[in-house]
């Protein structure tokens, strides 16, 4: 880790909270995730076909394995062209880190969810949170879109905010594509459907590999963000309920942020819900807390959120040696 890195990060990372991703930028440019979404289609169509199951699974390790080398050398010449470029190539790096970095966006598509609930009812809020998860909105009553609001926002935390700054900040831009490259297809190949189930294997294991530590620092991030917002006993609960409760989300990194939401929060989450007409039956994580989710706690899990996003630009600026600051 070099020390320009947490400079760069800590830019990034305030350049994202006040502008996220605007629309009328990527209305005319093509968005790097998008454009990695296109070389995953490619393989996906030219390879994910005919064969049994071992080979797809050969064919998708071969895949994931390619587009990592790709993502890593492209990340290579772009970090040795921006050394070259020396300031300017200091703010083209901090744009880009600031890119792949989802804080305002996420936190706008969540609260959206709530003024949809409060303006148009349910109907509104089903149609809002669909745009954020996976599951059918049709299943949905008002608590269920608030806890889907919720748990979304807590999972995506992690490896929409967290994740490609913990691995930045460990390999530069190399990692930091090496990342998205491998959380993208993960979404896209990665889930147990019948044509994916072989194919996206290789890519659903590595996602789950490198999201673990981000998944254990978002606990204490969310904690300090609960303190800050809450105070000390809520973030004593996001602890308490991640370490004893996150075994009861069916992905091994999911539950971690998503216990210690719901114990900064004191509402039960997960549960009981229906993907593509199929029912995933898990307990609720935080069985004690609250049980009916109300659009309040959409407005305070943001709260808790916006004081996460504040603990990891704290912890990357005092990280920053004193004589780059000036």
């Amino acid at each position: 880790m070099s020390a320009e890195i947490f400079l760069i990060l800590l830019a990034a990372l305030i350049i994202d909270r006040l502008v996220g991703d605007p629309e009328w930028l990527w209305e005319r440019l093509t968005h790097p995730v998008v454009l990695f979404g296109k070389a995953i289609g490619v393989f996906d169509e030219a390879l994910n076909r005919g064969g049994e199951g071992g080979w797809l699974k050969m064919r998708g390790v071969a895949t994931i394995l390619i587009l990592l080398a790709a993502s890593i050398l492209f990340g290579v010449v772009l970090n040795r062209l921006f050394d070259v470029l020396g300031a300017l190539g200091f703010v083209l790096e901090t744009m880009t880190v600031a890119v792949f970095l989802a804080q305002k966006s996420l936190a706008d598509h969540v609260r959206r969810v709530a003024d949809s609930l409060r303006r148009d009812g349910l109907a509104g809020g089903r149609e809002a949170v669909s745009m954020i998860v996976g599951r059918d909105p049709k299943t949905l009553d008002e608590p269920g879109v608030c806890r889907a609001a919720i748990e979304s926002l807590a999972e995506n935390f992690s490896d929409g905010v967290v994740a490609p700054a913990l691995w930045y900040a460990i390999a530069g831009l190399p990692g930091l594509f090496a990342y998205k490259m491998l959380n993208t297809a993960d979404s896209m190949i990665g889930h147990k459907s019948p044509k994916y189930l072989h194919f996206g294997w290789a890519s659903a294991r590595l996602d789950d590999l490198a999201n673990l530590p981000a998944a254990r620092l978002s606990v204490l991030l969310i904690a300090a963000g609960a303190y800050l917002k809450r105070g000390a006993e809520a973030a004593r609960a996001a602890i308490d309920v991640a370490r004893s409760d996150h075994g009861f989300h069916r992905s091994p990194n999911s539950g971690w942020p998503e216990a210690a939401m719901a114990g900064a929060l004191d509402i039960q989450l997960a549960g009981p819900r229906v993907y593509g007409g199929v029912t995933v039956d898990e307990p609720m994580i935080n069985g004690s807390g609250r049980d009916v989710a109300r659009v309040d706690d959409i407005d305070a899990a943001v709260g808790v959120f916006h004081g996460a996003w504040a603990a990891l630009t704290l912890a990357s600026a005092v990280l920053v040696p004193p004589f780059l600051l000036f």
